[in-house]
């Protein structure tokens, strides 16, 4: 088969396995779940859904600017429709917001929608990324009074405990490209190990 033809919808390129509900990709703000997700998408012939364009989309402005006007109790309202809308749809890889884990609800809705895996890094490379990336700083906002790298290292000691709950798979990201990545989560996702240890 060329390489120029996608492999049969919901199998892996090397065809070892079919995936047959979702894929979802947790993790801190920084990780590439948007950027591996793309690489996914496009690899096993499904659709990406990104939970935060989809909220931005549907409040019509930044998830800064909800945050700013609403506050983020009305942010979280809002993914959790979101998270509950995409969940019950089949074959798409879901890239979800890195607090998404914080509720209850979300986290049921996502381990019934497919494996979840959780891309990781420490908290000083995704300090890194964020400073890179010119439209989080735009259009993220900051969580708490901290500063800088003190504030991913807070939030992330708090979340990793859930991740770690929730994640079927742990993929490292560091010194990863992208497509390594998804070839990583593609080999985790057909087989791999299931019992992951927190990072």
């Amino acid at each position: 088969m060329s390489d120029a033809h996608p492999p049969p919808r919901g199998r892996t390129p090397d065809g070892k396995a079919a995936l047959d509900r979702n894929l979802i990709l947790i993790g801190y703000r920084g990780c590439g779940k948007t950027s591996v997700g793309r690489r996914l998408a496009a690899r096993l012939g499904w659709s990406l859904v990104d939970t935060d364009e989809r909220i931005e989309a549907a409040a019509g402005c930044s998830i800064r600017e909800i945050f700013a006007s609403q506050g983020e109790p009305a942010f979280r309202q809002l993914e959790a429709g979101i998270i509950a809308e995409v969940t019950r749809g089949k074959h798409r890889i879901i890239s979800v917001g890195g607090g998404a884990v914080l509720s209850e609800a979300n986290r049921a809705a996502l381990r019934a929608a497919g494996p979840c895996v959780w891309l990781t890094a420490p908290a000083e490379e995704l300090h890194q990324r964020i400073l890179t990336d010119p439209g989080s700083g735009a259009t993220r906002p900051t969580l708490t009074d901290r500063p800088g790298l003190d504030e991913v290292r807070h939030l992330l000691a708090q979340r990793q405990p859930l991740y770690a709950a929730l994640a079927d798979h742990v993929v490292d990201t560091v010194a990863r490209s992208v497509e390594q990545v998804a070839d990583a989560v593609l080999t985790a996702a057909a087989g791999g190990d299931t019992s992951p240890e927190t990072p």
